[in-house]
């Protein structure tokens, strides 16, 4: 049998210059947002789709753990090589090429979102997953956690626009999962079981992408509220009226003041800080013109205060205050455990008073933000690092939360995904047989267990890790 050195070497006689087995190479591929450092043994960046291929065989003859990585934007640990062995980096397969008379977009793992985005809108079309790291997240990742973002709640997540998937499995042979065309019912859909399976069942190395028509119109809005609870009434009555806003962003106290700080400007003047709800109408012209004017009267009977962007400069100004809550939180801690929780539209207000009691119970700040339109929510449990006490108090808010949410009826995840951060809670959520069949389609698939082992399924305290001090370009999350 190879040792893993000589298993190394044959990749690299293989493959060449695209595999780096320097110490800054695989430091560099060793952590992804979670700052947890496993250093690898190799990273591959491919040139061409075949040279996976050519990984995978080698990878899969001889148990050596494969974790694949785009920008490394997820705040779960799910791109970091927790057993070791050989790094895929997928940049450079990062093609997009859009198909302007079928509204699709055949795109490469690698393909950052926001360069589809643009591409899209160069043509017409409108690709709607929008997550906040969308300047660096990649296509794959987002395949790979199902991502959303602000537009979720109108238009769907990653899911809703993946028409098919191309890649490989562990043993590297090359799969495609649909075609490119609208009705696809040839077989078992194995596409979406590839979706949000965190690099766990193949790699994906392109995707063919449903594309929306751009919208013709758009109008913000921004509302303060006297507190959180009315925030979230306020917005289940307008969803009631079947209003339904392209964006519906919601945030607390404690992240408006940290968004005013950070920018040196007042939400709305002569308030000390109130929780926000910003709004954003999108469609066609008289679509916009009639939803906006029950916005304004929902805001005018609901609203504390309002006000609408009524210029392009406007626009960005009500939005800077949603950009710069969350990277702006670190003032109340250097620490930040970042939840993703979904919570059922019934339960906002009863989720409201939570919070506020979980406040008080842990003794931590606790900003919380998201998407109303579907029920997201990021609430940021924050601490200082070196406090023993703050860090228990941290560890014991978490678990206190997600038993809460799940009691709740909602979910622990609605877009990071598990990884390694999230496993002390996957069985809060799924119960054994549920976990059993997750665990016996990995099997399937992955019968050698190369694809990114050691997440998901085996419990990890991720907080008792020592995290590297560094300061990584799309913190702001």
């Amino acid at each position: 049998m190879k040792t893993p050195a000589q298993v190394t070497a044959s990749l690299k006689r293989r493959l060449g210059v695209c595999v780096d087995t320097t110490e800054k190479g695989r430091w560099a591929a060793s952590f992804d947002s979670s700052k947890i450092s496993f250093l690898p043994d190799a990273v591959i960046t491919p040139r061409r789709e075949a040279d996976i291929g050519v990984v995978l065989e080698l990878a899969n003859k001889h148990r050596v753990p494969v974790t694949v990585r785009g920008r490394g934007t997820t705040l779960m640990g799910s791109a970091a090589p927790v057993r070791g062995g050989w790094v895929i980096d997928m940049l450079r397969l990062n093609k997009v090429t859009i198909d302007a008379d079928a509204g699709m977009a055949h795109v490469g793992a690698g393909a950052t979102t926001a360069t589809v985005h643009r591409a899209a809108e160069a043509q017409g079309w409108f690709y709607p997953p929008d997550p906040s790291s969308k300047e660096y997240c990649t296509i794959g990742g987002n395949v790979a956690c199902n991502a959303g973002g602000m537009h979720g709640g109108k238009y769907g997540v990653t899911r809703d626009f993946v028409i098919a998937l191309r890649g490989f499995l562990p043993t590297g042979e090359l799969v495609q999962w649909g075609t490119a065309t609208k009705k696809f019912a040839a077989g078992f859909n194995l596409r979406d079981l590839w979706i949000g399976s965190e690099g766990m069942l193949g790699i994906v190395t392109g995707a063919v992408l449903k594309l929306v028509p751009l919208p013709a119109a758009r109008w913000t809005l921004l509302t303060s509220f006297t507190d959180e609870t009315a925030a979230l009434k306020a917005v289940r009555a307008l969803f009631r009226a079947r209003v339904q806003p392209a964006i519906c962003e919601f945030l607390d106290r404690e992240s408006v003041l940290c968004a005013q700080r950070a920018t040196g400007k007042t939400v709305f003047p002569g308030q000390a800080g109130r929780p926000v709800i910003l709004l954003e109408l999108a469609g066609s012209l008289a679509e916009v013109d009639d939803l906006k004017m029950e916005v304004l009267a929902w805001a005018q009977t609901s609203a504390l205060a309002y006000k609408e962007a009524r210029s392009r400069a406007e626009v960005e100004e009500l939005w800077a205050v949603r950009r710069k809550c969350s990277g702006a939180m670190f003032e109340l801690g250097d620490a930040k455990l970042n939840e993703d929780i979904v919570v059922p539209m019934r339960n906002y207000e009863k989720f409201a008073r939570y919070i506020t009691k979980l406040k008080k119970k842990s003794g931590l700040p606790i900003p919380t933000f998201g998407h109303l339109a579907d029920g997201n929510l990021h609430v940021n449990i924050m601490y200082h690092r070196a406090d023993a006490a703050e860090t228990r108090a941290a560890e014991a808010a978490v678990q206190d939360l997600m038993e809460t949410v799940v009691s709740f009826g909602g979910a622990i995840s609605g877009e990071h995904g598990i990884g390694l951060a999230k496993t002390p809670f996957l069985r809060l959520q799924h119960n054994p047989a549920q976990i059993r069949a997750m665990q016996a389609v990995k099997k399937a698939l992955d019968p050698r267990g190369i694809l990114n082992p050691g997440k998901m399924f085996q419990e990890v305290r991720i907080w008792k890790y020592p995290k590297l001090q560094l300061k990584l370009p799309w913190d702001h999350k």
